[in-house]
């Protein structure tokens, strides 16, 4: 039974777990630690170390494992195996797939930017299974995306290709860390999101928060949902303008804040444009829920 070490580094947690050639989960094998902007980089080491020896603590005697795949968020360095996260200011070029290549000895070692891998996982076993031509998107503590296009993962020169979180959005001014203005991640993730709610009013702290308040009829919370959800919609009728795209699949944290967040998303891209063929796209949740960056991590491995 071959199955792959798969690896997720985001703004918020490292995760790692066993994934088996049909894109199953070992049960008992996922493990999670706190990542953060605040972490110092010898924590985050540490972290993704507790993670990895606590999946493999659950390889089973009979298994084989293949190899490693990790998905991190971006920017990255694909050739050079690093990773310089803009939401963990610690980790700038942090050689992540030489420590795994160290902690997993003798086995390959593939690394890729996160927003691919949950292409590649919708694609696999998703959202968009059967598509030829469609976009992975995270919506949580950032943006992210990866491209698929026909048929094949679109990686760029640097591994930095479908990072939709920092294509700027028309009609918003909101600064973002990258030095640009009006980056999707900075109008509609969710920290960015709740932040916009604070300065009108809104006396809340977190995603959930929101979610709460928004399920209750909040004027404050419907309206952040709302203009989260237009921006989305705004820069996929871009990219699907760019990329013909048939499908997008959207998971992470804050896509599940509230069901309408979709509505909205799907109206922005009905406004955007009369072109039927950006208007054709299809958006839909997530397939895989919260496992998707792990599946697509181990895509790597089982589907190279």
């Amino acid at each position: 039974m071959p199955l792959a070490l798969a690896v997720d580094f985001g703004g918020t947690k490292v995760e790692a777990a066993l994934i088996d050639e049909d894109g199953r989960m070992l049960a008992g094998s996922r493990h999670r630690q706190a990542t953060g902007a605040r972490a110092e980089a010898s924590v985050l080491e540490s972290a993704v170390e507790h993670v990895t020896a606590g999946a493999l603590a659950a390889l089973p005697p009979t298994a084989n494992l293949a190899g490693v795949g990790i998905g991190s968020a971006g920017p990255i360095d694909r050739d050079a195996g690093r990773v310089s996260p803009l939401n963990v200011p610690a980790w700038r070029g942090h050689p992540l797939r030489e420590q795994l290549e160290a902690a997993v000895p003798g086995v390959p070692v593939r690394l890729e930017i996160d927003g691919l891998c949950i292409a590649l996982a919708e694609n696999w076993t998703g959202a968009t299974r059967g598509c030829g031509t469609s976009m992975g998107m995270i919506v949580s503590t950032g943006v992210g995306g990866g491209l698929i296009v026909d048929g094949r993962p679109v990686h760029g020169t640097t591994g930095n290709a479908g990072h939709i979180g920092h294509v700027e959005v028309a009609g918003f001014e909101d600064p973002c860390a990258c030095g640009g203005i009006g980056c999707l991640e900075a109008i509609a993730s969710g920290p960015k999101t709740v932040a916009w709610a604070r300065r009108q009013g809104w006396s809340g702290d977190t995603g959930e928060d929101l979610a709460a308040a928004h399920a209750s009829g909040n004027e404050v919370a419907q309206a952040a949902v709302a203009r989260s959800g237009t921006a989305l919609g705004r820069a996929i009728a871009s990219a699907t303008a760019l990329c013909d795209l048939e499908a997008v699949a959207i998971g992470g944290g804050f896509s599940r804040v509230a069901p309408e967040l979709f509505d909205h998303i799907r109206a922005a891209i009905r406004e955007r444009t009369s072109w039927e063929f950006v208007r054709k796209v299809r958006v839909l949740p997530s397939g895989l829920s919260d496992e998707g960056p792990l599946v697509g991590a181990a895509a790597l491995i089982h589907r190279p």
